[in-house]
């Protein structure tokens, strides 16, 4: 049987990754809001085990939500045909404070192990 890959956030999860800590706190102050669906683990652990593409639109942006979700879950975006980078891989290649691993996940490394493509 064929493993279908997981859903991909579009645009970095929107503002999801950015409120993150948020959503815990909003755990700790009104338990009571957080009832109506049983959670076993914090929202920031749930975000940090869905994907997400790297459409996001600065070099911090897409260092926040490395920081927030882990860059073993980013993968590169296009957004084809809207052309808001000159190239998907100059986004990722051009963001300072990202590791060499980390460059390599998001361009390539994470899809190929989601889609079960050998990299």
């Amino acid at each position: 049987m064929r493993k279908l890959r997981p859903d991909i956030l579009p645009h970095g999860g929107d503002y999801l990754p950015s409120y993150a800590d948020r959503s815990d706190a909003v755990c700790v102050t009104f338990p009571d809001r957080c009832k109506a669906v049983p959670l076993k683990k914090k929202p920031t652990e749930y975000l940090r085990q869905m994907f997400y593409d790297s459409i996001v639109f600065s070099p911090e942006a897409l260092r926040h939500l490395a920081t927030q979700v882990g860059s073993s879950q980013i993968v590169m975006g296009t957004d084809y045909p809207f052309p808001w980078t000159h190239t998907s891989v100059d986004h990722i290649l051009n963001t300072p404070g990202l590791s060499d691993a980390e460059r390599a996940a998001m361009l390539g490394d994470t899809a190929a192990r989601l889609l079960g493509i050998a990299s």
